[in-house]
C-alpha cells in the first residue's frame, strides 16, 4: 500500500441527466450545475465532514456520507486507508430529483481519492474510475456522464464498465425544470416491469440510435429521438405533474423527457429556442437553461 499525499485536494463534479428519453441506463449528459468538494488526510483519527448548500441540514457527518464512502473506497482500492479524513462539500445539485446527485458524490469522492494517491492522476484512467464507481452505484449512465462530461453512452461488458463520448453540438441547451417533489431512484425502479414487449424494446433501440445522430448533427430529429416506451409511462403515477409537463411540451414539438428516475423534466433545444422553451414551462418549476457541461475536474486545493 502506498503512502498518501498530505496536502488538501479539490474536485468539481457536474449534475447529470440520464436516459435522455430512450437510452435507459445507458445514455447521459453532463450539465453545468456543479458540486465542489475537497478532502485532506490526517494523522489524527476520525472523520470530519462539513456540508454547505443543498443537504446542509440533514446529510450525515460521518463515514456514511456518500462522498466519504467514495473517498475511502478509492483510497482502499488505490492506496491505503488513512487514520483521519476531512471532507468539505459545497452542494448545488438538488437531491432526489433525477439530476445525478449520488453519481456526483461518488465520482467526486473517487476523484479526490485519485488525487490523494501519489501519481494517481497519471496512472488511474477514467475507465478505471468508472469501474470502481460501479461498486457504489450499479448503473453507469450518470457515472459516465459525470466522469467524461458532454454526452455519453455507457454499458457493462461482462463485469467491465465501458463508456464513450458521443458527439454533441455545443449549441445544444438543456432546459431543466426542477419540481419541489423528491423521488429516490430505488423507489422509482419498483415501478418498472421485469419484461417489456419486444416491439417496445425495438422502438427504444431505434430511438437511441437516432438520438446519437440528433445530438451532434440534426436538431430536427430531437423530438422523435427522445421518445420512450421503456420507463416513463410505467412511472407516471409517481410524478403525474412531471409527466403532464412532458406531455404538454411534446405536444408543442419540444424534445422533453423525464431526467433519470425523475421527477425533473428536461427539454433539449438549440440555444436560439431555449428561452422560448423555458418560458413555456411556467412558474411552479425551478427552471434553468444549461449548456452541456464538462466532466469531473480535480487538483490540489487552491483556497479562494
Amino acid at each position: 500500500m502506498s503512502s498518501l499525499l498530505r496536502h488538501a485536494v479539490s474536485a468539481s463534479v457536474p449534475a447529470t441527466s440520464a436516459n435522455l428519453g430512450p437510452g435507459f441506463d445507458t445514455a447521459g449528459i453532463a450539465l453545468t450545475l456543479r458540486d465542489d468538494l475537497s478532502a485532506m488526510v490526517t494523522d489524527d483519527p476520525g472523520i470530519l465532514v462539513e456540508v454547505s448548500g443543498i443537504g446542509a441540514e440533514d446529510l450525515p457527518r460521518d463515514s456514511s456520507h456518500l462522498v466519504v464512502r467514495a473517498v475511502l473506497a478509492g483510497l482502499s482500492h488505490w492506496g491505503s486507508i488513512p487514520a483521519g479524513l476531512i471532507v468539505r462539500c459545497q452542494n448545488r445539485i438538488p437531491h432526489g430529483r433525477g439530476l445525478g446527485s449520488s453519481a456526483a458524490a461518488i465520482v467526486g469522492g473517487l476523484a479526490l481519492a485519485r488525487e490523494l494517491v501519489p501519481g494517481g492522476t497519471q496512472t488511474i484512467g477514467n475507465l478505471e474510475l468508472l469501474q470502481v464507481a460501479l461498486s457504489l452505484e450499479a448503473h453507469p449512465d450518470n457515472l459516465a456522464a459525470a466522469i467524461f462530461g458532454g454526452a455519453t453512452l455507457a454499458w457493462i461488458d461482462g463485469e467491465q464498465a465501458r463508456a464513450i463520448n458521443v458527439g454533441i453540438n455545443p449549441d445544444l441547451r438543456a432546459v431543466v425544470a426542477v419540481p419541489g417533489q423528491e423521488l429516490s431512484t430505488r423507489h422509482a425502479r419498483t415501478a418498472l416491469p421485469t419484461v417489456v414487449p419486444f416491439a417496445d424494446a425495438a422502438f427504444n433501440a431505434a430511438r437511441t440510435g437516432m438520438l446519437v445522430h440528433a445530438l451532434g448533427h440534426d436538431y430536427s430529429l430531437l423530438h422523435a429521438a427522445t421518445e420512450d416506451r421503456l420507463h416513463q409511462e410505467y412511472r407516471r403515477s409517481m410524478y403525474p405533474q412531471s409527466m403532464a409537463l412532458v406531455d404538454d411540451l411534446r405536444m408543442e414539438g419540444m424534445a422533453a423527457f423525464i431526467s433519470g428516475a425523475g421527477p425533473t423534466v428536461i427539454a433539449l433545444s438549440p440555444v436560439s429556442e431555449a428561452e422560448q422553451v423555458a418560458a413555456a414551462i411556467g412558474g411552479q418549476w425551478d427552471v434553468s437553461v444549461q449548456p452541456p457541461g464538462h466532466g469531473v475536474v480535480s487538483a490540489p486545493f487552491q483556497p479562494s
